[in-house]
Parts: structure tokens; C-alpha cells; sequence
């Protein structure tokens, strides 16, 4: 999907589909596509399934989708995405990193759907590039490639490379898409048949607000919970925390209780090892690293914590 196209129609797309690869997102890109061909009475865009091996994928969900080529059949397109879900990295081997560098040689415009940028990346194909992923990816993507822009956006389209955070992300890129290229009216009369309710810009945020997420619109709550997510590697005191939301520390306290049946406190470390959990899900890197990524200052503090939180230390998750 990238962000200009002047070549014959169709214009196509093609996909490669990794193990466990995120069906929704997947589907989610090409099923706009499709109506568009419908509404507009002529193929404006297709789409071809490749996987390393020509064999049928499948996806997180269980369910299989039959490649159309392989990896070997395909020498030049318009533009990939890459499509996978758990633990993308797993599937790249000197034969498809190669494969995808000589697309990208040959000007084929390079994404990644969900998590795909991981597998991209590793293939050093994002050097000087902007993207965006999953949410809950982005912090151990960040961890695992620190020096390549990230945002937290929908979905990135650029001269050489696009992204998107999967799931509906992917419908309203491939809306954007119909729009540059189609019209706005034709990507409208799309959205509607998606009962779409409307077409997000790559700006609108991947998650809903801090304020829904909580259930609570006290202000000085959801701005000490904003803070405990922006300070997650180097904690502040819960002292800093009711400074800077201009409350006392007792009501700091009160605030959580009331309306979130817990304390600061525990609040902080819940979210601190819940991006622990995800860095040894996500990232090769050591226990360690993952612990002072976290907040803590030593192994053994962070092995405690974790196994008191989830019933099981860091090495046994991993």
C-alpha cells in the first residue's frame, strides 16, 4: 500500500503471510479493497497471498489460508506488507531476508501489518524510516531497534515504506489508500458497507482515552495514571506523582481507592510488570534488561515482584 501509485490496474498488493499471523489485520486490509472493486464496477486493485514455501499459513486464530506463490515466484511488485502476529522474528532466515531486500532493490514500496515492521527491521529495511505497530507492541520494538522512529499513529504511509497497528487500523489505511487514489466518495460509499462509522485519520489515536479506559474522568487520577505510563523505566515517587497532579499524597491515595479499588502503589507495578511480561514475550533481550527496562534496579527485585504478581519468575515466562 504505498503512497502513490501510477502503474496499469489492478494495482496489486501483495502480502506475505508468516506463522500466527494476525488474521483480523489481514483481512482487514484487503476487504476494502474488494468493495472497492465492487462499488466501482472494475478491478482497481488485487491482491496475491505468498508465503516462504508456497504452502497454506496459519494464522494466531487457527485458521489456514492458502498462498498463492511462493516466495521463489515473485521477483518484482508494487508493494508487500508483511503480515504476522507472535513473535515475527522467529520466521526470518537468510532466504527471505534476501528476498525482501532484492524487492526493495527492485522498488517494491516494503510494510508491515501488526507486527510486521519487527521481521522488516531485522532485515535492516527500515534504516531512516517513521513507522508504527500495535500499542502493546511498541515498547518492546522500541527496546528491540531503539533507533528507528517510531510513532504511536494509526498507520504510516510513506514514499517507501507504510505501517499500521493492525487490527481496524489496517481498514482505515487501506481507506486512506482508496481516497489517493479513487476519491474520497469512493472510499465513503467503502466505509459505509463496512458500517464503518467513520473514516480515522492516521492522527486518531490507537487506543481510546486514558478517561474510558479508567471509567473515571477525575482529572488528577487520569493524569497520574498518564504519568505512571510515560515513566515506566525510571519510576517516579508517589510524592513526584501528587506534585505534579497538584494534590496532596493523601489524596493521591484516596483518589486510587475510591476509584480504582487499589493503591498507587500497586497500580505503578501492575503496569511496570505487565511491560515486563510483554519485553519477554516480544524481545530476546536479557532478564536483566528487561527488569531495568521495567523499573527495578536488580534481577533479584524484579524476579520477586514478577513471581509474586504472575505466580511464576521471568525465566519461566520467557
Amino acid at each position: 500500500m504505498r503512497l502513490d501509485y501510477s502503474g496499469p490496474l489492478p494495482e496489486t498488493i501483495g502480502f506475505l503471510l508468516l506463522p500466527r499471523f494476525s488474521m483480523m489485520a489481514f483481512f482487514a486490509a484487503v476487504e476494502p479493497l474488494r468493495i472497492a472493486n465492487r462499488i466501482s464496477g472494475q478491478a482497481l486493485f488485487r491482491w496475491l497471498l505468498i508465503s516462504e514455501d508456497g504452502q497454506p499459513v496459519t494464522s494466531s486464530s487457527g485458521m489456514t489460508l492458502v498462498a498463492d506463490h511462493s516466495i521463489l515466484d515473485i521477483r518484482s511488485l508494487p508493494s508487500l506488507a508483511v503480515c504476522s502476529g507472535f513473535e515475527p522474528e522467529a520466521h526470518l532466515n537468510r532466504a527471505l531476508s534476501g528476498w525482501l531486500n532484492r524487492l526493495d532493490g527492485a522498488g517494491c514500496v516494503l510494510g508491515g501489518l501488526d507486527t510486521g515492521c519487527f521481521l522488516l527491521a531485522a532485515a535492516s529495511l527500515l534504516d531512516g524510516e517513521r513507522v508504527t505497530l500495535h500499542w502493546e507492541s511498541l515498547p518492546a520494538f522500541r527496546e528491540r531497534f531503539p533507533t528507528i522512529s517510531t510513532s504511536d499513529e494509526l498507520f504510516e504511509l510513506g514514499a517507501r515504506r507504510f505501517s499500521c497497528a493492525g487490527g481496524a487500523a489496517a481498514m482505515d489505511m487501506a481507506l486512506d489508500v482508496i481516497a489517493r487514489r479513487h476519491g474520497t466518495a469512493l472510499a465513503v460509499d467503502v466505509s459505509e458497507q463496512l458500517v464503518h462509522d467513520r473514516m480515522r485519520t492516521r492522527t486518531d489515536q490507537q487506543r481510546m482515552t486514558l478517561a474510558r479506559r479508567l471509567g473515571t474522568h477525575k482529572r488528577q487520577l487520569v493524569d497520574a495514571v498518564a504519568l505512571m505510563e510515560q515513566h515506566l523505566d525510571t519510576p517516579l515517587t508517589l510524592e513526584e506523582l501528587a506534585r505534579r497532579c497538584r494534590v496532596s499524597l493523601r489524596q493521591l491515595q484516596r483518589l486510587f481507592e475510591q476509584e480504582l479499588a487499589t493503591s498507587p502503589r500497586a497500580w505503578y507495578l501492575r503496569l511496570r510488570l505487565e511491560r515486563a511480561r510483554h519485553l519477554l514475550k516480544e524481545t530476546d533481550l536479557d532478564i536483566l534488561s528487561v527488569g531495568l527496562s521495567s523499573g527495578f534496579t536488580s534481577s533479584s527485585s524484579f524476579s520477586r515482584a514478577y513471581r509474586n504478581h504472575f505466580g511464576h519468575s521471568p525465566r519461566q515466562e520467557r
